[in-house]
């Protein structure tokens, strides 16, 4: 008789669609997990009806994102992995802090309370947003440009502007919004328990040429850590930037985690 598959859920981040996560998915299938890559609140099944109807995307924050899943991982069989990108790493972070997850990988996760280096590079990702305060309660797209800065600016700019239009899709807003005051809010959705000695291991994995996250916030995160018993690694791409689960060397990504989940007894 065969042991059931550990589940695996990757959580997308901000401006990409969770069929990004597709090789991902492959991947680890082949590997012997159950992967799955459901999309935030609003996400309709594909990038083109996604980018169709932004308004149902508008007024999610991170809470809303974090009970939607919530509410998946309680319909599986057994606790999950969890995979998630940028914000969809926060996501993980807080998922796992919460134990609802056997083990996490966080890449290029973005701030958390009390992370407080918010390098220019990152405030400059996040501007088409932040600039406008009525995009508090809006959907946002970034143009092949904004991508290009944020995401590809470690990529020839024909590789960044071909991902922009295959996975890019409009973002809630609020999600920034809540980024950018979280260390004044004492109620921050972007707080994470991150002294909890009983959760399972997190590996935080960092571009050294992100833009949107820069390796100054990871290296934040993980001290953030410090204070717990669990396992907490981190591990860094120097030359990859934001778009590193998406670009050409998506692969290396995905072997590192999946040799790490390994050595960890998942």
């Amino acid at each position: 008789m065969t042991s059931p598959r550990t589940p695996v859920v990757f959580i997308h981040g901000l401006w990409l669609h969770a069929t990004s996560w597709a090789p991902w998915i492959e991947l680890f299938d082949d590997a012997g997990y159950q992967p799955i890559a459901p999309g935030w609140p609003g996400d309709a099944d594909t990038v083109e009806q996604t980018r169709a109807n932004p308004d149902a995307l508008a007024r999610h924050g991170i809470d809303d994102i974090v009970e939607h899943y919530t509410s998946i991982i309680a319909s599986l069989a057994t606790p999950p992995i969890l995979i998630g990108h940028s914000f969809g790493g926060t996501v993980a972070e807080k998922l796992l802090g919460r134990n609802l997850g056997v083990a996490a990988v966080a890449i290029d996760a973005a701030q958390i309370k009390g992370v407080l280096p918010v390098p220019i590079a990152a405030l400059r990702s996040a501007f088409p947003v932040l600039k406008n305060p009525a995009n508090l309660h809006r959907a946002v797209a970034l143009t092949a440009e904004q991508f290009r800065y944020g995401f590809g600016n470690a990529l020839p700019a024909e590789e960044s502007d071909l991902l922009h239009q295959r996975w890019s899709i409009p973002g809630p807003g609020k999600t920034l919004f809540e980024a950018a005051v979280t260390n004044l809010d004492p109620h921050s959705p972007l707080k994470v328990d991150t002294a909890n000695p009983d959760r399972g291991p997190l590996l935080l994995v960092m571009g050294g040429k992100d833009h949107t996250v820069p390796e100054a916030i990871s290296k934040a995160t993980l001290k953030q850590y410090r204070h717990s018993t669990a396992i907490t690694d981190l591990e860094e791409f120097s030359d990859r930037g934001h778009s590193l689960t998406i670009d050409h060397g998506w692969h290396d990504v995905a072997a590192l985690a999946l040799k790490w989940l390994k050595e960890q007894g998942h």
